[in-house]
């Protein structure tokens, strides 16, 4: 089995990246699925339920204002007309595809693996509760 790392997320990423704007170049448009995470912010719309489960098919093309930069990719999409901001950390995008080209790129979304950073770890710490303090006093 292979270890996930932080190398192969970024070259997985980049991966991604490339694929990307071939199918874009090829066709004019590219699909991806892009799973649930709260990191993942699309505008005030958010993810319905069944797309928290399955993913959200979003689609770009060559005429949108888009950026994949420092493994994120930005844009304002429109969603039943309304223009909604969108954050998509690449590590969650988990399909790039093409339905003209039936072509698919597919790969697990793997969330980074670096160590717990102070904060995250004292505030960890912060939600343990020693029990002994909650015994009752005789």
């Amino acid at each position: 089995m292979i270890e996930i790392s932080e190398e192969l997320i970024a070259r997985l990423n980049e991966l991604k990246r490339h694929v990307f704007f071939e199918i874009l170049e090829l066709a004019g448009r590219v699909f991806t699925v892009v799973d649930y995470d709260e990191t993942v912010i699309i505008g005030k719309r958010g993810f319905l339920p069944e797309e928290k489960e399955r993913g959200l098919v979003l689609v770009f093309n060559r005429r949108m204002n888009f950026n994949w930069q420092d493994n994120v990719l930005t844009a304002t999409l429109i969603f039943n007309n309304n223009p909604e901001r969108c954050y998509i950390p690449v590590n969650f995008i988990a399909t790039v595809f093409s339905p003209d080209l039936r072509i698919q790129f597919t790969v697990p979304v793997l969330k980074n693996t670096k160590k717990e950073t102070t904060v995250e770890k004292n505030t960890k710490e912060a939600k343990i509760i020693n029990i002994t303090d909650l015994k009752k006093k005789k």
